[in-house]
């Protein structure tokens, strides 16, 4: 999830890792965890796999060097690949990584936007009614818990819907010669 959101904010332009990890937390903590220690050994990672590559090395406050990275043609390929695969995770996960994927929407076609959302919506709507179908505890507390779960899964529900209608307007009103790019 992380290459996820790194290699998306590099598309925006060139970062080092220190305002790499701002950017993160400033945009994505809600839906990810930001270490330090993950990002620069994922940075070292993804430069020895080509898709990310060292464009500069600035001065930084303390006299540090700071490396500063850019997006490969690869690197492009594998977030684009990696915006369209629904891997098999935890439900907190899923959910997480289809937030950073929304965060990152505007650099997709809109019958791709269309699709992940679809899948989101389906995946909710399945977490509901297994949610749903659960026994009321006696426990009052866990009985609260369990309302709440199913109010914010079918908030989401909810805030999909909207945005698959204003997908598919946006999709209903783009000419047929840009849909077929």
């Amino acid at each position: 999830m992380l290459k996820l959101a790194v290699l998306g904010l590099l598309q925006r332009e060139p970062l080092n890792g220190y305002r790499l990890k701002q950017q993160l937390e400033m945009f994505m903590s809600c839906s990810i965890c930001v270490n330090s220690g993950a990002i620069y050994p994922l940075l070292k990672r993804m430069e020895e796999q080509g898709e990310v590559m060292l464009c500069a090395e600035q001065v930084q406050e303390a006299g540090q060097c700071g490396k500063v990275y850019e997006i490969t043609p690869l690197g492009k390929t594998t977030w684009y690949q990696e915006m369209l695969a629904y891997p098999h995770e935890s439900w907190v996960n899923v959910r997480s990584r289809f937030l950073i994927k929304f965060f990152f929407f505007s650099h997709l076609l809109p019958e791709e936007r269309v699709q992940l959302i679809e899948h989101r919506l389906m995946s909710c709507m399945l977490r509901l009614a297994e949610k749903k179908a659960l026994e009321i505890t006696d426990d009052l507390y866990q009985a609260k818990l369990q309302k709440r779960v199913v109010e914010v899964i079918e908030s989401e529900i909810e805030w999909l819907v909207e945005q698959l209608k204003t997908e598919q307007l946006q999709l209903a009103q783009t000419p047929t010669s840009v849909k077929q790019l």
